[in-house]
């Protein structure tokens, strides 16, 4: 048994199929570890959440900002991005069936040494500190008010974690860390204004894999959503975001002996 970790998928489900393939991924004996982000302005997002969602237990999935986006969308909370491709899942027969699986999945999963979130943790916290904090996202997603919830989800204040905070302030802060953030001061507050290159970092910011001190380095962290960033292995990080959307190859990687498997985009999947 493997057990594969795969970066942002964004609806390029033919550049999925071909990974998988490459992989030589068998459904009855391997695992998936899917880093979010499975939808939204590739071609065929309603093919991937059908897929993934009829794997059952093989795949683990967490929330990134795109699969959140489209559960505002549903609603009609947010603001819908011109380059958005929802409108085939929100018309599809089986809608609420995927997006109430959607809704259920896992903002962070724990697992032995290794933390998957989308995005990645502030400074202050470990895996664990982060797996409960994921937990309390998690109940108000999946509460019988969850629809109030979407509603003040979104948003970039507070910027910074503080233990004290409450409510909906703090469930926005571990949203936004988990599956929005790139940049952060030494401190832990977050940039959400520049989504570049390492080397082009905001004025008194830093990735947030690179602040000294950070609790969570003791784990592996399995994360997407950097696509400037591109395929980024290390001893504590497996980033896996490598741009297939754009025009980049989408990246698998195994964790029983951190081989890497990739595939070019399809031509008729990159966004221009």
């Amino acid at each position: 048994m493997a057990t594969y970790a795969i970066g942002d998928i964004q609806g390029c489900f033919d550049s999925f199929m071909r990974l998988l393939e490459r992989c030589a991924f068998d459904p009855k004996h391997d695992r998936l570890w899917l880093v979010g982000d499975l939808v939204n302005r590739g071609p065929r997002s309603l093919e991937t959440l059908r897929f993934v969602r009829d794997l059952g237990p093989t795949a683990v999935a967490v929330l990134g900002n795109h699969d959140l986006s489209l559960l505002m969308a549903a609603e009609g909370f947010g603001k819908r991005g011109k380059g958005d491709t929802f409108d085939e899942i929100l018309a599809a027969p089986d809608r609420d069936e995927l997006l109430g699986w959607l809704r259920h999945r896992p903002l962070c999963h724990v697992e032995n040494q290794y933390c998957m979130v989308h995005a990645g943790l502030l400074p202050q916290w470990t895996a664990s500190e982060a797996r409960s904090l994921a937990a309390e996202v998690e109940a108000a997603l999946t509460a019988a008010d969850w629809r109030e919830f979407m509603s003040q989800m979104w948003g970039s204040e507070p910027a910074s974690w503080r233990n004290e905070l409450e409510g909906w302030p703090r469930l926005r802060v571990i949203v936004n860390a988990m599956t929005r953030m790139r940049f952060c001061s030494p401190d832990g507050a977050m940039d959400f204004r520049f989504k570049g290159e390492v080397a082009k970092a905001p004025a008194g910011c830093m990735p947030w894999f690179q602040v000294p001190g950070r609790r969570s380095a003791d784990a592996v962290l399995v994360t997407g959503h950097w696509s400037a960033l591109g395929l980024k292995v290390t001893t504590n990080l497996m980033a896996l975001d490598s741009g297939c959307l754009w025009g980049g190859s989408l990246s698998a990687i195994r964790f029983e002996d951190r081989a890497v498997f990739q595939v070019d985009c399809s031509k008729k999947e990159i966004r221009a």
